[in-house]
């Protein structure tokens, strides 16, 4: 595989996961697939307070929406970008992904050591696929640069 193609590659399987997503997130919100809110015990439960379900429904529908404009602009990228943006947004992607372990991954641990995600463990499974994709990227970057620069 060309080396720009491993960057056009890792950016395609990223973005059609989360246009996956996104789809969930806005005709199967509660569903366990995906990375969608079936997981989270408190989604069932904020179906008894209207006034709490409205803004986690809000709150589903503003990621969903939020990863769809994600998903264009990756769009873009694959389409219209040169090799210079393709790195820049892979780079962007390695350090933006990683993320997650600051905030988002402490949060869901503690959910799921407290029995607040279902199935248990499954904040080790997510963490190990946002891994994955921050990997996945680093090794397309490697890729990339191993053969630009030889």
């Amino acid at each position: 595989m060309p080396a720009m193609g491993a960057l056009s590659a890792a950016l395609i399987v990223f973005g059609t996961l989360e246009l996956l997503n996104v789809l969930l997130l806005y005709f199967s919100p509660g569903t366990r697939r995906g990375n969608a809110m079936g997981v989270f015990r408190a989604y069932e439960k904020s179906k008894h307070d209207p006034e709490v379900h409205a803004l986690v429904t809000y709150l589903v529908n503003w990621v969903a929406g939020t990863k769809l404009i994600f998903v264009g602009l990756l769009s873009g990228i694959v389409i219209t970008g040169n090799p210079a943006t393709r790195v820049f947004a892979v780079i962007a992607l390695i350090l933006t992904i990683l993320t997650f372990f600051w905030r988002l991954y402490p949060a869901i641990r503690t959910m799921d050591e407290h029995g607040q995600i279902e199935p248990r463990g499954y904040s080790r499974t997510l963490g190990i696929m946002v891994g994955g994709f921050a990997a996945l990227f680093a090794i397309a970057l490697a890729v990339f640069l191993w053969n630009h620069l030889r």
